[in-house]
C-alpha cells in the first residue's frame, strides 16, 4: 500500500517484528525476549509496518485469531515521525484487515479518547504487577504442561479466550528461557500459566485457573521458575481474588491499560482469568 510523502505499508515478516518488539521496549511496554516468533505465528498477515522510503517509520498489529475475534497492538509511531499521518495509514490498514470482527485491544491511559472516538467500548481496566520471584517447594498437582495432551491445554486455554489461537500456544508454552506449568486435580486440567523472560525481568502471563487456591498454587510454581527476579503480572481488575493474590505476595501496581473492544467485551470467565496473555495479542 504506497501513502503520500513516500510512505508504504507493508506486511511484516518475523524479522520486521522484531524490530517492532524493540520499539514496544524502549516505550517500556517490555515485551518477551522471544515474542517476535510466537506472535507472528498466531497471524502471518496481520502485522504491518509503514516505511517512509526505505525507512521503517511505525507499526501495528491486527491478529485474525478467527473469522469473528481479532486484537490489535504494537501501534507504535516512531519519535520524529509523529503527527505525520503516518499512524492513521497503519490504523486503517489494520482495521482493513479486522473486516467485520470483534476486535480487541489494550489501550494506554493517553488514548483512551481517540479508541473512543475510533468505535472501542472499555471493558475494564488490566493491572501490572511488579514483584520478585522467590524459590519454593512444588505441588504434587503442578506439572509441566508437557504432560498434559495438547488438545487438552487448547480447550482449556479456549474457555478463557475469545478464539482458539493453536499456533499461538504451541509456541508460547515451549519457550526456552521461562516455563509452563498445567494443574491437575484427580487427572483433570484445572489451570495453567506461562512464566516467559523479557526485557526486564519474567512476566506470568497467562495465568489461569479454575479457583484461587489453584492460581495460587500456579503462581508460586512460576514465580520459583525466575528467584530473585523482577516478576510482573497482568491482573484484569474485576478479579478480585487475583488483585489480593498480587497483594499477598508484596506486588505492586506499575502499569495499566483498559481493555478495550468494537462490539462489546467477550462472555469470559474473569474469575478465573488471574493474569492475562499480552497487552499487544490478548
Amino acid at each position: 500500500m504506497k501513502l503520500q510523502d513516500g510512505i508504504t505499508i507493508r506486511t511484516m515478516t518475523e524479522q520486521d517484528l522484531e524490530l517492532a518488539a524493540a520499539w514496544a521496549a524502549a516505550e517500556g511496554w517490555n515485551p518477551g525476549i522471544r515474542d517476535a516468533v510466537c506472535f507472528h505465528a498466531a497471524d502471518p498477515e496481520g502485522f504491518f509496518m509503514a516505511y517512509q522510503g526505505d525507512r521503517p517509520a511505525g507499526s501495528i498489529s491486527a491478529v485474525a485469531y478467527d473469522g469473528s475475534f481479532g486484537f490489535m497492538g504494537f501501534y507504535i509511531v516512531r519519535p520524529g515521525l509523529r503527527g505525520q499521518g503516518i499512524g492513521m495509514a497503519l490504523w486503517k490498514a489494520a482495521m482493513d484487515h479486522m473486516g467485520e470482527r470483534n476486535v480487541g485491544g489494550d489501550g494506554v491511559v493517553a488514548m483512551l479518547d481517540k479508541y473512543r472516538k475510533s468505535g472501542f467500548s472499555i471493558a475494564h481496566r488490566n493491572i501490572r504487577f511488579q514483584g520478585t520471584g522467590a524459590a519454593a517447594t512444588g505441588s504434587a498437582d503442578i506439572v509441566d504442561t508437557s504432560q498434559v495432551p495438547f488438545p487438552e491445554l487448547l480447550r482449556y486455554d479456549r474457555s478463557h479466550f475469545p478464539a482458539p489461537r493453536p499456533e499461538f500456544l504451541a509456541r508460547w508454552i515451549v519457550q526456552p528461557e521461562g516455563g509452563s506449568r498445567a494443574l491437575l486435580r484427580n487427572g483433570r486440567l484445572a489451570g495453567y500459566g506461562v512464566i516467559r523472560a523479557c526485557h526486564s525481568g519474567f512476566k506470568i502471563a497467562p495465568l489461569f485457573a479454575d479457583d484461587p487456591k489453584g492460581a495460587e498454587e500456579l503462581f508460586i510454581a512460576l514465580a520459583g521458575l525466575a528467584p530473585g527476579a523482577p516478576v510482573y503480572l497482568d491482573v484484569p481488575e474485576p478479579n478480585a481474588a487475583a488483585l489480593e493474590l498480587a497483594g499477598r505476595h508484596g506486588m505492586t501496581p506499575v502499569f495499566e491499560t483498559a481493555r478495550i473492544y468494537t462490539r462489546g467485551a467477550p462472555e469470559l470467565p474473569l474469575p478465573e482469568i488471574y493474569g492475562i496473555t499480552s497487552f499487544e495479542l490478548g
